[in-house]
């Protein structure tokens, strides 16, 4: 693939109100869970809640996470007006329970309307959930290679409301003191700002790949992980990579043992020689599941870790999941840095 960098980033999350503030939290194991007005099993749920000013609740705490991130980003245009830059906002899939309606028809210019701009016709909402990041990165591509300067990729979640918290709870997803095979619920609003090979990132992403997993979770089939390892072929032969080659791993899994068991047999099957060490980092364990906003908080992740010099090495595999049976992979490398 043509390479793409990561230029600038910003995130909201229940560890800090901007990039920085949430990457030294993450990096220092700081965790935002605390006790959520939602009982189950006769306890309060534990979240990890954006701490808003006011109770913003639905599309306006979705507007209140977003709007911050996307603004933090737009200081790295370096002249090129907003008008020029397609924003590709990632939400929670349509089948997730709980998802508000219009969404997708209605969020886009509420973001525009509030910060005060019109981005490019191009822009798209890709309503997929983490694996929607991995999609809009991919768009990128396909942006860039058609003589856009800059693109803009945005997602916004939250599984802090009663009807999705319900639905999760129903299938004992979440976690309680009845259930330790559980996710935490967060919420959150990041954002990246993406360019051509050679525009001065930090990070670059040079491969992407994706699998269709035939035993999801929930779905009583055995795992062998064949979609994750469909996923990490691709990315790997688009880079030109060995899994070898790369010094460590980021990932979207929050908490259950199905995505970590998951993530052990692809790498079982993928990798091919030693390793004295293969670190993987999940965020989620300070920010709890964060949804469509992931993949721009990995890529912000990957890229302070980056540019602070604490990555253990300068090549990074990260991988996502949905619910359903997509898989997306992609590459970053820090040797543009």
């Amino acid at each position: 693939m043509s390479a793409i960098e990561i230029l600038r980033t910003g995130m909201v999350t229940g560890v800090g109100l901007d990039a920085p503030s949430s990457c030294a939290a993450i990096r220092s194991g700081i965790a935002g869970f605390e006790e959520t007005r939602f009982m189950f099993d006769g306890e309060w749920l534990l979240g990890c809640e954006v701490p808003h000013e006011e109770p913003w609740r639905g599309r306006e705490k979705h507007v209140c996470m977003v709007v911050p991130a996307i603004q933090e980003c737009l200081g790295g245009l370096d002249g090129v007006p907003p008008q020029h830059v397609p924003l590709l906002l990632c939400l929670a899939e349509e089948e997730r329970p709980g998802r508000m309606p219009g969404l997708d028809e209605s969020l886009l210019p509420e973001i525009e309307q509030r910060l005060g701009v019109r981005f490019h016709p191009w822009s798209r909402i890709f309503a997929n959930g983490g694996v929607g990041g991995a999609q809009a990165l991919d768009y990128c591509r396909t942006v860039l290679a058609n003589g856009r300067s800059r693109c803009l990729i945005a997602g916004v979640d939250s599984f802090l409301s009663a009807r999705t918290l319900e639905a999760y709870h129903a299938v004992h997803r979440l976690l309680t003191k009845r259930n330790s095979d559980g996710f935490i619920p967060g919420e959150a609003g990041a954002a990246t700002l993406i360019g051509p090979e050679g525009s001065g990132g930090v990070v670059r992403c040079t491969g992407i790949g994706y699998g269709a997993e035939p035993a999801p979770i929930g779905s009583g089939e055995p795992l062998r992980a064949d979609g994750l390892v469909q996923a990490f072929r691709a990315a790997l032969a688009d880079a030109g990579w060995d899994l070898g080659q790369v010094d460590y791993r980021i990932t979207d899994v929050s908490g259950e043992q199905y995505g970590f068991k998951e993530a052990a047999l692809a790498l079982t099957r993928v990798l091919r020689e030693r390793k004295e060490e293969f670190d993987i980092w999940h965020p989620a364990d300070c920010i709890g599941e964060t949804g469509a906003a992931v993949v721009p908080i990995l890529l912000t992740v990957a890229g302070a870790a980056a540019a602070k010099e604490y990555a253990p090495g300068r090549r990074a595999i990260v991988h996502v999941a949905g619910d359903n049976a997509l898989r997306a992979v992609f590459l970053l490398d820090a040797s543009v840095a």
